[in-house]
């Protein structure tokens, strides 16, 4: 009887070890998966810039300061995406981001560029792949947000050093100036200097 009992005990504690390990190997595979989704979409964006640059670049020789920052942060978000560091990505990526925005600010005070419908296009695709690389982000999160607490719950964390398991880093802001909440004005007064 004692032997039983043994037994079904040790089948049990197989079952859970079992258990627990694919569940962090499936998780693992979840982040990586999920991480190559951002990758997917930083590329296409990286793709659509040369494009946005050499349709603007004609119209704007004398903002050639704006256009070359964005393609040395272009430049230096590539070469860290090969690297597969989470952080380091986001980094290059918000230095990317931040130039883009100045690039697009100073298309808007060419109308005639503006206007045109490669421009208008590239920035839609632009907008567009900026929404998807969100989600991705958003997706990228959540799943190292489940791969970790797995790691870290009972009985799974018994088993996380036998699957290798590590914690995978989130996606953050590391730029302060994103963080800054935009102030918003609708009285329709004047600025005050």
């Amino acid at each position: 009887m004692f032997g039983l009992v043994l037994l079904v005990l040790a089948v049990i504690v197989v079952f859970l070890a079992i258990s627990a390990y694919n569940r962090l190997v499936s998780l693992r595979n979840q982040v990586a998966n999920a991480w190559k989704q951002i990758d997917v979409q930083l590329k296409r964006r990286h793709d659509l810039i040369p494009n946005l640059i050499n349709t603007v670049k004609g119209a704007m020789n004398f903002e050639k300061q704006t256009l070359e920052s964005v393609i040395a942060a272009r430049n230096q978000a590539i070469s860290v995406a090969t690297r597969g560091d989470v952080a380091a990505t986001a980094a290059a990526e918000t230095q990317l981001t931040g130039a883009l925005s100045r690039l697009l600010a100073v298309v808007e005070a060419y109308p005639d560029l503006k206007a045109t419908g490669n421009v208008a296009q590239l920035q839609e695709e632009l907008t567009a792949t900026e929404n998807k690389i969100g989600f991705s982000r958003q997706l990228y999160n959540d799943t190292a947000t489940q791969y970790n607490t797995a790691q870290q719950t009972f009985p799974t964390m018994l088993f996380a050093g036998m699957a290798g398991a590590a914690p995978a880093a989130l996606w953050e802001i590391t730029d302060e100036a994103e963080r800054i909440v935009p102030k918003v004005d609708l009285s329709l007064a004047p600025p005050t200097t």
